[in-house]
């Protein structure tokens, strides 16, 4: 029976399609630590007091970078060239979606306005992160390998998703309503996309590693494109709407140190 649970299994029991997976992951959260780097270096002289939280979120991406490394490391592999196609933060980036890395790499400080683009960029992909975390800690929360990374990112992802709902709620309270609202919509519409079309390319990818069927690959392209179209139609507003998190301040302290898992 497929399953998102047989198929991860697959995945991580085959060195390659692995490989591939967490390469892909390692990338992504690395990427995410420099781009969290970058903005609390550049936070506008009135939200100092915001940067300790973003330098803890970028440690974090980080650490999640490492520990994916890590697995590979363990197993004796080595990572892999991230083919373009499936490199979901550069194509967020590619699409105009959160702050440019070009504003990002200059020396000059952010606004109000970019530090609420962050947010709302941030609350949109850690909305997908905290999903998928929870699905991975749902089956392989108890796996010899896999489950101490599994429930660590996943508690991380959590914290991150209710630190942007708990800023973004402190801005829209301060007069950023509609902007938030805005750039909310936009990010989320374009994020579906952009993982509807990333999540193709890797499944092609791991087809063709694991040498599946043309009928399972099309079968698990069909799920991809229901998804999209539920999420087209309705499922993107999950992604917007705005609560008080049951945790407050989640990133209030120090980052929580990596395992050791090589």
């Amino acid at each position: 029976m497929l399953s998102a649970k047989s198929l991860f299994l697959e995945i991580v029991d085959n060195d390659e399609s692995f490989r591939l997976f967490c390469s892909i992951a390692a990338s992504g959260e690395s990427q995410g630590g420099w781009e969290n780097a970058r903005i609390a270096a550049l936070v506008p002289r009135g939200e100092r007091d915001l940067a300790p939280k973003i330098t803890r979120h970028g440690a974090d991406e980080d650490k999640h970078g490492r520990i994916f490394n890590a697995l590979l490391k363990k197993r004796g592999l080595t990572p892999v060239p991230v083919p373009p196609d499936t490199d979901y933060t550069v194509l967020l980036e590619r699409h105009g979606i959160g702050l440019a890395h070009d504003r990002l790499r200059a020396d000059r400080p952010l606004t109000e306005q970019d530090i609420v683009t962050y947010l709302a960029h941030s609350r949109v992909t850690e909305q997908r992160a905290s999903e998928q975390m929870e699905l991975l800690r749902r089956h392989f929360a108890d796996h010899p390998d896999l489950g101490r990374a599994v429930r660590m990112i996943s508690e991380d992802e959590d914290n991150h998703l209710a630190y942007c709902h708990e800023e973004l709620l402190r801005f829209a309270a301060a007069g950023h309503g509609r902007a938030i609202q805005r750039t909310l919509r936009e990010c989320a519409l374009a994020e579906i996309r952009i993982h509807r079309d990333v999540s193709l390319a890797v499944m092609a990818r791991m087809g063709r590693i694991l040498g599946w069927p043309k009928g399972r690959s099309a079968l698990l392209a069909f799920g991809i494109h229901a998804v999209y179209a539920y999420e087209r139609a309705a499922g993107w507003r999950r992604m917007v709407s705005l609560r008080m998190p049951e945790r407050r301040n989640a990133l209030g302290g120090p980052a929580t140190p990596a395992p050791e898992l090589a």
